[in-house]
């Protein structure tokens, strides 16, 4: 397990953590299964620092809008907007910091469910 990702499975990683935020009954044994070849903290950091911060807003609504899945290509490029603009502002790493903070406490269950479904596999 090398902790280099290439840029697709960068994407793969991204795609499969993104199952997590749908307002359906969540497959971790599947996103488990997705990620279980990659080095785990890089993952972990992934989940919480790209994949949340896009994606967490559908969990968070009243009625969320995405219940089957996200679209591959729309989330690639939210990800990669939101890294961006946190590259190019001091402000916004800083807010970022917190937010994805707030993200590990909020949404610690997830890599909970991953892990546990992880370690079954082990």
């Amino acid at each position: 397990m090398g902790s280099i990702l290439t840029p697709e499975d960068k994407a793969k990683i991204q795609i499969a953590l993104a199952e997590a935020f749908v307002d359906n009954e969540v497959d971790y044994a599947y996103i488990a299964e997705r990620v279980k070849s990659y080095d785990l903290e890089i993952v972990e950091d992934i989940l919480y620092s790209e994949v949340a911060p896009v994606c967490f807003g559908n969990l968070e609504t009243p009625v969320p809008p995405i219940w089957t899945g996200f679209k591959d290509e729309w989330l690639l490029e939210e990800i990669e907007k939101e890294l961006k603009a946190r590259q190019k502002s001091r402000v916004r790493r800083a807010f970022d910091k917190f937010k994805i903070l707030w993200l590990r406490y909020s949404y610690g269950y997830i890599w909970k469910e991953i892990s546990k479904n992880l370690n079954n596999k082990i």
